[in-house]
């Protein structure tokens, strides 16, 4: 009885793992289910209001963003410590330049999106020429940036008064709308409009196709014909270009421009990805996932703050929710890169003939039900040429 007890316990836990396989974005709508449900039964009068809704929206905004950004690195089994520092310098940038130096404001805005694309080429630069691991890549250029940061601002805070003077359309993200009672700024909008087209460029595009495959397995892209560091380049190019956009939208959402602004954006931004379901391996994720992450961060310090804890316990609880996200991105099958690892590993030990590699570069870069085609293609052209071979040369010497 106790043995076929706990064999029905067993299934049933596997039960529950083949769903989170089969639908990633579960376990982020749980996740923030449970914390609504926190929120409602801490402080349920001043949790469930407009106002409370509005500032958490407009908190998630800016980490959804810079989400997006990491979550485009992290697909490709990387990392990008520096987006936070790139987001605040490229405000600066279009601040200063606007205010201070008194250019135009769209030279000065175009010059700081600029400014934060220069930035995620050389960390996409640094870890494709030189090879080196884009932790160390991007914690060193997060000091560089932060110390230039500090250098050409000068510590100094760009007041409201004067970008409202002077070069009102850097506020322009910060424009309130009413919706219901609740306040919700353009850079909402803003976040949504960039997450849907870097959806559709993951997911039904070829390049969104080689992220996941480039995260999944370099080499066997490689093999399949993927130019897999302009992948890796391009993905830091582009989480630059979107850090820089952040920046925009922090500018909006604060209304003045400081050099210490966003400090914790980094950190909050993987964990809203790595919640969400996106695998720090690579291959795995998806931005509708990002969002709920988003969320879930934005949701958990309302919370903590309407329960009145103190500030040294809140950053205590952040660091318990940071701590336990690995939990909530592991093993979450998201997006092709999955798919094409699954395929390449069934058919391990099953086939023998190889097929040629422009067989596989065409079902690969196929549509998303080709993506099986290209793997068994290729697995077939990897694992069963090397036996082969050794066989022809275990021949010649027997000979």
């Amino acid at each position: 009885m106790q043995a076929s007890f706990e064999e029905e316990r067993l299934s049933s836990i596997k039960r529950v793992q083949r769903l989170l396989h089969v639908y990633p974005t579960v376990v982020p709508f749980v996740v923030l289910a449970l914390g609504l449900l926190l929120g409602f039964s801490v402080n349920f009068d001043r949790f469930a209001t407009a106002s409370n809704l509005s500032t958490i929206l407009t908190q998630v905004t800016i980490i959804g963003i810079v989400g997006i950004a990491q979550t485009l690195v992290i697909l490709t089994a990387g990392i990008d410590l520096s987006v936070g520092v790139i987001m605040v310098i490229s405000s600066v940038v279009m601040g200063r330049l606007a205010v201070i130096d008194g250019l135009p404001v769209g030279v000065a805005f175009s010059l700081g999106l600029l400014c934060g694309t220069a930035f995620g080429f050389l960390n996409g630069s640094l870890v494709t020429r030189l090879q080196m691991p884009p932790f160390i890549v991007t914690l060193g250029t997060l000091s560089i940036i932060s110390a230039l940061n500090t250098f050409y601002s000068q510590s100094e805070t760009i007041r409201e008064q004067d970008i409202e003077a002077q070069a009102p359309f850097l506020q322009l993200t910060g424009v309130p709308f009413e919706i219901g009672g609740a306040r919700i700024i353009l850079a909402s909008f803003l976040l949504i409009l960039l997450a849907i087209i870097i959806w559709y460029v993951l997911n039904r595009t070829a390049y969104g196709r080689h992220i996941y495959a480039t995260g999944d397995d370099p080499e066997a892209a490689r093999l399949a014909g993927i130019n897999t560091d302009h992948i890796i380049l391009s993905v830091y190019v582009l989480a630059g270009l979107i850090s820089a956009i952040a920046g925009w939208a922090l500018i909006g959402r604060i209304g003045a421009i400081s050099p210490t602004a966003g400090e914790n954006t980094n950190l909050d931004s993987i964990t809203a990805v790595v919640i969400g379901g996106t695998s720090l391996f690579g291959g795995r994720g998806s931005i509708v996932g990002t969002l709920m992450g988003a969320l879930i961060v934005g949701v958990f310090r309302s919370t903590v703050s309407l329960a009145g804890l103190d500030v040294l316990w809140q950053e205590f609880a952040i660091g318990i929710l940071r701590g336990g996200d690995s939990r909530f991105g592991r093993d979450q099958a998201c997006g092709p890169g999955h798919a094409f690892q699954v395929a390449a590993r069934s058919s391990n030990g099953r086939h023998r003939d190889s097929l040629s590699k422009s067989r596989a570069v065409a079902g690969f870069v196929d549509r998303r039900q080709h993506v099986f085609r290209a793997g068994d293609s290729l697995a077939r052209a990897a694992r069963g040429m090397v036996p082969r071979t050794r066989s022809r040369r275990n021949a010649k010497i027997r000979a």
